[in-house]
Order: structure tokens, then C-alpha cells, then sequence
């Protein structure tokens, strides 16, 4: 007899999925691109990479501190100096094994199991199945007059049932929605007002194509902020993120930390502290995103997949596909297995209209996606 929790009955991260059937597929000999994930195409920067090879060398690798070593800790406190101009300590900042376990960590040291969490619909799938799993209730609000969550928005989430936290961001995943900085401003105020506790997601941070990046903590000090090495700083499988904590949250944060992780992996701390250095070279990769960008805003409406969001950050394209099919789910598969590209089904990030979607990413080089795009055209006619 295996005993089996309801918290393994979440939703699939779809997206995972495909790509495992992408894997499959090019573990056989087939010639797959993937567009279904955000895992950007370069590598680590070299000072990084360097970084790691040198600790490698001296062999002694352990575990840090919960809360990681004071020289990331301090680097990043560096970082929001240089990029936002504002001052936050390094005593308020959390290390975490990714941002996938800096939720795990907002979540369990903010909320009670029962609470009501408010997220935007389209979203990231990861929020809605990490609060499921750990008991929270779900508000997803469907987006209406803006492709972001707003403060009409969320006193009316409140009205119909008393919320205890708001999680957004921006740029967004799926949609690449950035949040305008007065719309910002008053959604952390209506927040406030109605006492509600705000995560600010900004692990899409300097991947911002049509203005500099604002974060949450130059409006409000009190908001909970995750980040990420993940994506402009092309460390997916380093698995090493961050939070800028409120002061009276840093303890909680810790002890829980301390016995889910013990501490973040130390190879990728040391390596991450030469990550805010290597701004030139990682630079020239967001160079690449906006030129696939680019490809993608004038090539996909041609093929029929309508643009559904602005594409003004990260590297997704967000589309209506209701003019070729309804189940983009059946869809996503069949251009799997018959043009060899792999895309994302709405599902994942809209339980109720995700069968009308796909979201495309555009990480990969310029000659993948000009290629998988072609495929496409030709695979539809």
C-alpha cells in the first residue's frame, strides 16, 4: 500500500511536459527546436563560468549560511544600488535555490493554509500549483481593460472574497506585460490600503524592451521581492535566485529555510557574484531577444496566431490561436510531432480561455526561431 497526498494532484506544468516529449523526440535523431520553454540559448557568462571552475579546483564546496554567503549578499544589495539607485541592506536579503523555492518561501512564511492569494489570469502556472500544494486558495483575476492586474482589479478580488496577498509581475510570463509605473504605484497602494501583503515577481528584470525596469521596492519597502539568475543572467540549471525581505520577515524566512534547503548551493553563490559584472556580454544577448522579437511580432500574425499581449518584456509571445484551432493543447502536440517545434498550450497559464492560446518563447538563437518559423508556415499549408 503507497499512500498518495492530494497535493501530487495539481495541475501538470504543461510546458515541462512538452518539453520532455522534445527531449524524446531529439534524443531519437529528430531535428526539434523548442520554443516551449524560457531557457535562454547562451550560456553562463564566462566570468561566471570561470568563477565556478576556480572553486571547483579548490575543492571545497559546502554548506553557507541559510540565508547565503555575506559576498552574494552584498552583491546584490550592490546591484539594486547601480540598477534602481536605491539602498537596500544586505541584511534583508534571502539566497534561494532559484526563485521556484524563494515562492516556496514567501508562501509558507506569509500565509496561513486557507488564505486567499490574488494572481493575474494569464500566468505563470508554478504560483497557482506551489499554493495549491501548500493549501493557500487561489484568486486568479481574469485581465480585462490592460494586460496587467490593476487596483480596480484587485478591490474587487477583495470585495468578492477577503484576500491576505497579491503575487504579480512584470515583465510577465506568459504575456511580457510590463507594468506602467503609476499603475504599479496605485495597485501597491490600494494593497496597502486594504492590507493586503504583496510578492513582486522580477526575475524578468532587464529584459525590458520599451523602458528601464522599476522594481516594487522604490514604491513600497514593504513588498516581498523575488528575482532570479535564471533568465537575463542565463543561469537556469545553476538553480540560485533571491528575495528582498521586510525586515520582520527575514527570521521566518530563515529558519524555514534552514530545514527545507539547509543553504542555496554554494558553487552557484560564487559564481553568481560575478554575474552583476557581466553586463556587456549578457547584453548582447538581450540584443538577440529583442531582434527575435522583432521576428516574431511581424512573422506570427502572418501565420495567424494573433498577438494577445505586447511582448514589452521577457522572451514570450503570447497568441490567440482560435482562428486555427480551440484546443491548443491537441495543437501544441500535433506541431510537435508533425513540424518539430515545440510551443506551450494556454492551459498552463489560464485554466478557463487556455485552450485559445499558446505562448511562444523566443530565447533561442535567430536562426532557430527564422527556421521554426518556417516549418510552421509550411506545416500549415
Amino acid at each position: 500500500m503507497v499512500s498518495l497526498s492530494r497535493r501530487g494532484e495539481v495541475e501538470p506544468f504543461h510546458a515541462m511536459d512538452i518539453l520532455a516529449e522534445a527531449n524524446r523526440l531529439k534524443a531519437s535523431g529528430a531535428p526539434v527546436i523548442s520554443m516551449a520553454v524560457g531557457q535562454p540559448f547562451d550560456p553562463a557568462p564566462a566570468a561566471v563560468r570561470e568563477a565556478a571552475a576556480r572553486a571547483l579546483r579548490d575543492g571545497r564546496i559546502g554548506y553557507t549560511d541559510a540565508l547565503g554567503t555575506a559576498a552574494l549578499r552584498k552583491a546584490i544589495a550592490g546591484h539594486y544600488a547601480d540598477h534602481y539607485g536605491i539602498g537596500v541592506s544586505p541584511e534583508r536579503i534571502a539566497v534561494t535555490t532559484g526563485s521556484s523555492a524563494a515562492f516556496n518561501l514567501a508562501f509558507l512564511a506569509m500565509f496561513d493554509a486557507g488564505d486567499t492569494i490574488a494572481i493575474a489570469s494569464p500566468g505563470y502556472p508554478a504560483y497557482r500549483n506551489i499554493m495549491a500544494a501548500l493549501g493557500l486558495d487561489v484568486a486568479e483575476v481574469e485581465m480585462e481593460e490592460a494586460p496587467f492586474l490593476t487596483a480596480r482589479q484587485l478591490a474587487e478580488a477583495h470585495a468578492r472574497k477577503p484576500l491576505r496577498g497579491l503575487l504579480f509581475a512584470s515583465p510577465a510570463n506568459p504575456t511580457g506585460a510590463v507594468v506602467p509605473p503609476a499603475d504599479m504605484a496605485a495597485l501597491l497602494a490600494e494593497a496597502k490600503n486594504l492590507g493586503i501583503s504583496v510578492i513582486s515577481d522580477e526575475i524578468y528584470h532587464r529584459l525590458n524592451y520599451v523602458g528601464p525596469d522599476v522594481t516594487a521596492l522604490s514604491l513600497d519597502g514593504d513588498v516581498t521581492v523575488i528575482n532570479s539568475f535564471s533568465k537575463y543572467y542565463c543561469m537556469t540549471g545553476w538553480r540560485i535566485g533571491w528575495m528582498v525581505l521586510p525586515e520582520n520577515l527575514v527570521r521566518p524566512v530563515e529558519r524555514i529555510q534552514q530545514s527545507l534547503y539547509i543553504s542555496p548551493p554554494e558553487l552557484s553563490q560564487i559564481a553568481a557574484c560575478e554575474a552583476f559584472g557581466a553586463s556587456a556580454e549578457l547584453d548582447r544577448t538581450k540584443a538577440r531577444y529583442a531582434q527575435n522579437r522583432e521576428l516574431l511580432m511581424r512573422r506570427l500574425p502572418e501565420l495567424g496566431f494573433a498577438l494577445a499581449a505586447p511582448m514589452d518584456g521577457a522572451f514570450y509571445a503570447f497568441c490567440d490561436v482560435s482562428r486555427l484551432t480551440n484546443d491548443s493543447m491537441a495543437f501544441a502536440r500535433k506541431m510537435l510531432a508533425e513540424a518539430l517545434v515545440a510551443a506551450t498550450p494556454g492551459r498552463d497559464f489560464d485554466t478557463l480561455q487556455g485552450g485559445r492560446f499558446m505562448r511562444f518563447s523566443y530565447a533561442g538563437s535567430h536562426e532557430d526561431m527564422a527556421e521554426a518559423l518556417a516549418r510552421i508556415e509550411r506545416w500549415l499549408r
